[in-house]
């Protein structure tokens, strides 16, 4: 079983990716983690990730391109299958990602494509909030202060700011809709409502999956 995980910033998608992996045994495959494998083990493509890296530059796509295709060539997941999460980002790494699974023989069986309304996630994700004197998080919405909030002794980081958190909601939309698409002219996309409970959406996955 190959899978691929989307889903906007908040949307849930590492919490549900986590879940998938346990129930299912397949290799849960992150970008982060992938880089960090392939640097740690000095791997061809780890070593030249590297190399930008130190320099504060950002990774090419075929640098990334190749480090998932030393990954997803390795034993562990031909026996298992995958669940790719945080990979393609853009049209281009999707159209790479085709071209890899061609060249390893292997293919992609669904997309599970979590989904939240943007407005939602935006209060879901500009909600939190600091206080000033001990350092303890909040959130305006889901978690406030029990003695009441006043702006005066709370702060925000930068990334948390509402206009911050719509900018990465925007780019995220922009680069993904494509890639969405791309999926789903393959007939492979499964569309999950994210706005329920964990435990519902992720039951609602798992129908999916088990249909596969």
């Amino acid at each position: 079983m190959n899978l691929l995980i989307m889903g906007l910033p908040g949307a849930g998608k590492g919490t549900q990716a986590a879940k998938i992996v346990e129930k299912f045994g397949i290799i849960h495959i992150s970008t982060g983690d992938m880089f960090r494998s392939a640097i740690t083990n000095q791997t061809k493509m780890g070593i030249l990730a590297k190399s930008y890296m130190d320099k504060g530059e950002l990774v090419p796509d075929e640098v990334t391109n190749g480090i998932v295709k030393e990954r997803l060539a390795q034993a562990d997941v031909s026996e298992k299958g995958f669940l790719l999460d945080g990979y393609p980002r853009t049209i281009e790494q999707a159209d790479a990602l085709d071209a890899i699974l061609s060249e390893l023989d292997m293919s992609l069986d669904g997309v599970v494509n979590i989904e939240v309304d943007p407005s939602l996630l935006l209060e879901r994700l500009s909600g939190r909030i600091i206080h000033r004197e001990t350092g303890e998080t909040f959130h305006k919405v889901f978690n406030p202060p029990a003695a009441g909030y006043d702006e005066k002794d709370y702060y925000q980081r930068e990334d948390d700011k509402p206009e911050t958190v719509k900018r990465r909601l925007d780019i995220n939309i922009a680069q993904g809709t494509p890639i969405i698409a791309h999926y789903r002219k393959k007939g492979i996309v499964h569309d999950i409502k994210g706005n329920d409970e964990i435990d519902a959406v992720f039951s609602n996955i798992s129908k999916v999956i088990s249909s596969l």
